[in-house]
């Protein structure tokens, strides 16, 4: 059956503003003239030349933290408990079935940078497509920030998520959602103002801390949304298994008939 896949991650790269200065992902790239000497060191008598042209392998060394890179956030990311008191689940701990679903993406471009969604905008946005959720469908999150992906400005753009909208999703069955924004929260630089305006401490990344209430997962800095339809598509965004971490990189897709 033909099927069209579309790529909804960012890559893992050097020269691109996807994180604030203190989570700058470093990539080096070891070549196969410097790699040589590697490969000799582990048979003992092998020269050079009995290479093949006398190259090595491509290697690459990486400092990144779980949370560079399209990735998904377990619930042990948000606090140490969920579901009103149990131990939150850690990334390797998660039901794999909850991260190959039908998606469902909703569109927030118009919301101004720092706009808090709520549960009536993301009705009238379900109203707009003609969609009633079901239990395990992934919501993905279309806000100003995927065009501005790369630019000075990526970490500050979008719109954000707080506790309301978050278990208003969660508890209609929802367990992974996704946003192409930096954080599933308004960004810190907005929400940050509203608490020097207001002295609330419960603003800081409230939707996160939603998960003490209702465990669930969310999956940050997606691309390409703007290429999916609404409704009618899978998602495919199996985290990678890191023993007891709080997230896990994804190479998210959408799978499309």
């Amino acid at each position: 059956m033909p099927r069209t896949i579309i790529d909804i991650s960012i890559p893992i790269e050097n020269d691109v503003l996807a994180d604030p200065p203190t989570q700058k992902v470093s990539v080096t790239y070891h070549g196969h003239d410097e790699t040589v000497g590697t490969i000799t060191s582990f048979f003992p008598g092998l020269q050079p030349r009995d290479l093949p042209d006398g190259k090595g392998w491509a290697v690459e060394t990486l400092h990144i933290s779980t949370h560079n890179g399209t990735h998904v956030d377990a619930p042990w990311h948000y606090h140490p408990t969920m579901d009103n008191g149990q131990e939150a689940a850690k990334i390797d701990e998660l039901p794999l079935e909850w991260f190959y679903q039908p998606g469902v993406k909703l569109d927030f471009r118009t919301f101004p940078d720092g706009y808090l969604v709520q549960p009536a905008d993301i009705d009238v946005e379900l109203a707009r497509i003609g969609h009633v959720l079901q239990p395990l469908e992934i919501v993905l999150m279309n806000t100003r920030a995927g065009r501005r992906y790369g630019q000075d400005d990526y970490v500050h753009s979008g719109c954000g998520f707080g506790r309301a909208a978050t278990l208003h999703l969660v508890r209609q069955g929802i367990k992974v959602v996704g946003t192409d924004g930096w954080s599933w929260d308004a960004p810190f630089i907005h929400t940050a103002r509203r608490f020097e305006e207001t002295g609330d401490a419960s603003l800081i990344w409230e939707g996160h801390k939603a998960g003490r209430e209702a465990g669930y997962c969310q999956i940050e800095k997606l691309h390409n949304l703007e290429q999916l339809p609404n409704d009618g598509f899978m998602v495919s965004c199996f985290p990678v298994k890191i023993r007891a971490a709080s997230a896990g990189w994804t190479r998210a897709v959408a799978i499309l008939p």
